[in-house]
């Protein structure tokens, strides 16, 4: 059975971006090894998109209230690309990511697939 999906950052400082997720985003976390951090990230979903191009694989941060959201994670450092945008799926916006790019942040306006989500809007 299947428990749990493990999703993995590449980054090119990964000291800086352990560092994000856990004092900026606040993520709970457990020390593998040496500093090697592994995070809770809370409930998850898997959705599959046709490819343009070779396949690939993306993350994304879902959030009940994406003002409010940023607003807390710029108080604690955060930093966001753009303005907030209104697409098919929701309201979002690209958050930097120290060493590792940047994470689309959004909140959906499509039911969600966890139980403890946000309903649609």
């Amino acid at each position: 059975m299947i428990t749990a999906v493990h999703t993995l950052v590449y980054a090119e400082d990964p000291d800086a971006a352990r560092a994000f997720f856990r004092d900026v985003l606040g993520w709970p976390n457990v020390d593998a090894h040496g500093g090697w951090l592994i995070f809770g990230t809370g409930p998850s979903e898997l959705g599959v998109h046709p490819a343009e191009g070779p396949p690939h694989h993306e993350i994304s941060l879902m959030c009940d209230d994406i003002e409010q959201t940023m607003a807390e994670l710029a108080g604690r450092g955060a930093r966001f690309e753009g303005d907030v945008a209104e697409r098919s799926f929701g309201r979002c916006i690209d958050m930097k990511i120290p060493g590792a790019g940047s994470m689309l942040l959004y909140q959906p306006s499509h039911p969600v697939a966890y139980p403890s989500g946000p309903s649609a809007t």
